[in-house]
């Protein structure tokens, strides 16, 4: 089996880092950072969407798995003191794993007729840098809105915990491969109107936004942002990649859920 060890640069992040590279040393796992089988993440959530986006290209050959250095992360299955527990699981390894949706992003700029092709694990964003945002929005490409205010996200089912959630959007099971557009601070009285609720769109239909002719939009893309070019609309849909998790003892997805936001104590 190939390894490979995607940390960020936290003091006990590279302390575990160096205990861990030792252990697959004396147990004889071989270390390939180009093309491994398995991606063992260091940090917390944000350094397993930076590892995703490093490997993205390979997402049919790897799995991945996330160790928590810090907070408890939405993704991470281990903690920093179980790493003896997590080599003997990796020697053991069967294939298992558990899948989930991604979403598909298609941008078309006003100077390139060629369109960019980018994948969020979490979601999209679109937004003005200074003024309210205007942009039309379409559901399986027929107008649904002109939508007016700060901005939309745009979630897969995993990421509906993550900037979503925070919008008032709902949490969906990844079973469900759909995606969901929340509005962030939407413009709604005499003269505009939008629907003023989340969104949850079908796995066979897309959101196409059409954005009135600015520079000044910023895109995000999980951690990543892009800006500086005028878009002539951006296309999403439910990828047909997915990102795998090696599956020795993933807590299943309303476990997951409970454990970030409720925990069991407050449970009973």
């Amino acid at each position: 089996m190939k390894i490979a060890i995607f940390t960020n640069d936290g003091r006990q992040s590279l302390k575990v880092t160096q205990k861990l590279q030792k252990k697959f040393e004396d147990t004889h796992f071989v270390m390939d950072e180009k093309n491994p089988d398995i991606v063992v993440t260091i940090g917390g959530d944000g350094t397993l969407l930076a590892a995703f986006h490093k490997y993205e290209n390979i997402l049919g050959t790897v799995r991945f798995v996330a160790v928590h250095t810090g907070h408890l992360g939405f993704y991470t299955d281990w903690r920093d003191d179980e790493i003896d527990d997590l080599v003997i699981s990796l020697q053991s390894d069967n294939g298992q794993s558990v899948s989930y949706p991604l979403l598909d992003i298609r941008v078309k700029y006003e100077d390139d007729q060629r369109p960019v092709n980018l994948l969020a694990l979490n979601e999209a964003t679109l937004k003005r840098n200074s003024a309210t945002m205007v942009t039309d929005v379409f559901v399986g490409g027929d107008l649904f809105e002109k939508f007016r205010g700060d901005g939309l996200c745009i979630s897969t089912p995993t990421g509906s915990t993550a900037y979503n959630k925070s919008l008032g959007g709902a949490v969906i099971h990844p079973n469900l491969k759909v995606l969901q557009m929340t509005e962030i601070s939407s413009i709604n009285n005499r003269v505009f109107r939008t629907l003023s609720s989340p969104m949850i769109i079908a796995p066979n239909d897309w959101v196409t936004l059409v954005p009135a002719s600015e520079c000044d939009y910023i895109l995000t893309v999980d951690q990543d942002s892009f800006h500086g070019r005028r878009i002539e609309q951006i296309r999403f849909k439910i990828s047909n990649k997915s990102i795998q998790f090696a599956k020795y003892r993933h807590m299943q997805f309303w476990q997951r859920v409970q454990d970030a936001f409720i925990g069991a104590e407050y449970a009973n």
